[in-house]
């Protein structure tokens, strides 16, 4: 996995919740807080997250064989695919079926500065997570938003990881807000009430991370920029005047595939368009240099075979 696919923020958000997991457990054996059981599956089912993303970024470095002529790197799409699955069934489903049990059975608090004292220490630690992936994402983001980012970014780590912090975050204070209720008004129903927002939460990013992932699966072209800068390459004015069509596929987050159809001269000999093509590739890997698969079809151009053909 290259730098861009995030691997700090990845190695990050593992140590965080490993450590926060442990803690939760803890703190739930001691109070037997349900909002503290559903934080403590919601951090070993991140910790897992985390461990599918790195290994779908080791199995993704493979080599092309005749069987994947285009290599192995659409696996850390298959693998962020998972994540959504695991944060749904194990994390959120759990938490809501933890939460429907604490609601109609509650439980008084005990022990409560275990949950609080845990639950703060949890904040700051995803706290640090969640900064170590803004930083890791504003090396690629640029000028997008936020909600930008996470839409188009190609590589799925760093959108599954920053989703994961920031829904880490937000349940912790849900599960703080819900032991505080309910240690304030000695009705542990709230308790069950934080738990089962915790799991609602994790039903939601689940299913974004889900829809985002399905995308890449199907396969998704070069963003606007990339396909403007491979546009300009092509054309040199001489022997290819212009770009007739052209289509763009990710067959990985740092792998494109690009297949075009050229207009060329027509008197132009065998060799002058084989060489033609050979430069319009090395201007176009040279523009993008993540083009590492590359189709180029010389023709001649003619406006009403173009306009029929709907391109």
């Amino acid at each position: 996995m290259s730098a861009s696919g995030g691997t700090k923020a990845i190695v990050a958000a593992l140590a965080a919740n490993l450590a926060i997991a442990v803690a939760k457990f803890v703190a739930f054996l001691f109070s037997g807080s349900s909002s503290m059981l559903a934080e403590s599956v919601h951090s070993v089912a991140d910790s897992g997250n985390q461990g599918l993303l790195l290994l779908g970024g080791k199995k993704a470095q493979r080599e092309a064989t005749p069987q994947h002529p285009f290599g192995y790197g659409r696996e850390r799409y298959i693998y962020a695919f998972l994540v959504s699955i695991v944060l749904f069934t194990v994390g959120g489903m759990f938490a809501i079926y933890e939460g429907y049990e604490k609601i109609h059975d509650p439980h008084e608090i005990e022990a409560w500065y275990w949950p609080v004292g845990v639950l703060a220490f949890a904040i700051v630690a995803e706290g640090f997570s969640f900064r170590t992936a803004i930083k890791e994402s504003n090396e690629t983001r640029g000028s997008q938003s936020w909600g930008q980012f996470i839409k188009s970014a190609k590589a799925p780590e760093l959108p599954v990881v920053l989703l994961e912090d920031l829904g880490a975050l937000v349940g912790l204070v849900l599960a703080l807000g819900g032991v505080g209720l309910a240690l304030i008004t000695g009705n542990g129903v709230w308790d069950g009430i934080g738990t089962l927002c915790i799991g609602i939460l994790l039903i939601v990013i689940a299913v974004v991370l889900a829809l985002e992932t399905k995308s890449l699966l199907l396969g998704e072209a070069a963003g606007t920029d990339e396909v403007e800068k491979i546009k300009a390459a092509l054309v040199d004015g001489d022997t290819v005047t212009r770009v007739i069509h052209m289509r763009t596929l990710h067959l990985g987050p740092e792998e494109l595939l690009v297949a075009a159809k050229i207009a060329v001269q027509g008197d132009d000999t065998a060799t002058e368009v084989a060489n033609a093509i050979n430069a319009a590739e090395a201007r176009i890997r040279a523009a993008v240099p993540i083009a590492r698969v590359i189709y180029l079809e010389p023709d001649i151009y003619n406006p009403e075979a173009a306009q029929a053909d709907g391109r």
